[in-house]
């Protein structure tokens, strides 16, 4: 019998399945779904499903330049061995080249566009399903400059933590220290005139009740407590920005000097650690051992 769209999307949001899986499966089984969720899960495809309330917090970034686009792409996997597997670097080298190619709004849109006779999509539940690990997009970014303006990336460790800068004026090598700079250094913004204000009222209010709580101050006149809330305040929000750090390269000097030696200036960075902010679960290996003995 001929199948369906409505049967292959009914198919794929019960298992997640690939949409050539899922035809292949209903074209095998006569149209009939639940024997078709029973031909997925036998060959092995619908397994991800059951992977989806795991974390996934290791994997890896990676950046790539073309022309005047730039992007910054994370997956992320479970285990960090399985960020060297050879299917997982393929789809990160897929993901980030259709990304910058399409220029996406969101990873609902990223995830939709085609590659081959699928999705990107496809592709991460295939990943998924054959690896045997919840792989996923994390997040993305594409950058544009202009004819005159260079950028500068850089990426540690294979792509642990990844880096890209726009940058007028200057010089390519500039450029890319000034990438290792925000990976290593891990800067917030450019410069205090990027910051919003409610970043430096918090920074503030933080600082306030430091100061109050530290017994040196107590007794002091408010114009010294005043002034050491303020240089608590100063030294955060320098320590956020980027022109205000040390030079990793020269130590003595601040990266705004540096930029002002060679006449550059520093427009915009995005710098990705892999599994930033993302709540790690606690492994216990000998009691999962243990568990899969008793199965």
């Amino acid at each position: 019998m001929a199948v369906t769209a409505a049967q292959v999307k009914e198919l794929r949001d019960r298992t997640g399945a690939g949409m050539l899986d899922c035809k292949n499966a209903l074209a095998a089984t006569d149209g009939d779904i639940e024997k078709a969720i029973d031909w997925l899960r036998e060959k092995g495809i619908a397994k991800s499903i059951k992977k989806a309330s795991r974390i996934a917090a290791e994997g890896l970034s990676k950046v790539l330049v073309d022309g005047n686009k730039a992007c910054l792409v994370e997956i992320n996997s479970e285990t960090d061995f399985v960020a060297k597997n050879e299917q997982f670097l393929k789809l990160l080298d897929t993901a980030v080249r259709t990304i910058l190619e399409n220029d996406p709004a969101d990873n609902d849109a990223a995830l939709a566009l085609k590659v081959g006779e699928g999705t990107l999509n496809d592709e991460f539940i295939n990943a998924t399903a054959t690896i045997g690990e919840k792989i996923v997009l994390r997040r993305f970014e594409v950058l544009s400059k202009n004819d005159d303006e260079i950028f500068g990336d850089y990426s540690h460790m294979g792509g642990a933590k990844t880096a890209v800068v726009v940058m007028k004026g200057g010089n390519p090598e500039l450029a890319h220290y000034m990438a290792m700079q925000v990976a290593s250094m891990s800067p917030s913004y450019v410069s205090a005139a990027d910051m919003p204000a409610d970043v430096v009222d918090h920074e503030r209010k933080v600082q306030t009740e430091i100061v109050k709580n530290d017994e040196k101050f107590a007794g002091k006149p408010e114009n010294v407590i005043n002034g050491a809330i303020e240089g608590k305040v100063s030294k955060a929000l320098k320590e956020m920005c980027l022109v205000d750090q040390e030079y990793f390269m020269d130590t003595a000097k601040k990266v705004s000097a540096v930029l002002k030696e060679n006449n550059a200036e520093v427009l915009k960075f995005v710098r990705y650690s892999v599994g930033e902010g993302i709540e790690k679960r606690e492994e216990n290996f000998a009691e999962e051992v243990a568990q899969q003995m008793n199965v």
